[in-house]
């Protein structure tokens, strides 16, 4: 597999991930957090870095509308559930016990 090809690839696996996120608007974002590490409003400012660094100027709430696949507003007054104790608890736990130096590795295509 040449650099290009593995760089389509990857952005094809990016999309499919949007689009699952998208299909599951069960999952909270603080769910994500607890047990990935990342969420929605993580990969929006993932994607607003990686564009801002190629020179595109993209606002972030262009960038969380290309995640959440709507007004991110919207987004929250559809599907967004106030958190429960334990989810907090969980997430607070996950939080103290985290490493905060969660950089992405560059792939050989980068």
């Amino acid at each position: 597999m040449n650099d290009q090809q593995q760089l389509e690839i990857e952005a094809a696996t990016f999309r499919r991930l949007v689009i699952h996120l998208r299909g599951r608007k069960d999952l909270q974002n603080i769910e994500l957090m607890t047990l990935a590490g990342f969420c929605r409003n993580c990969l929006s400012k993932w994607y607003k870095a990686e564009a801002e660094s190629r020179g595109f100027d993209i606002e972030y709430e262009a960038a969380r509308e290309m995640v959440y696949g709507m007004p991110y507003r919207q987004w929250k007054e559809l599907y967004q559930t106030e958190a429960t104790l334990e989810q907090m608890k969980a997430f607070e736990e996950h939080q103290r016990g985290e490493v905060r130096s969660a950089q992405p590795t560059k792939s050989k295509a980068f």
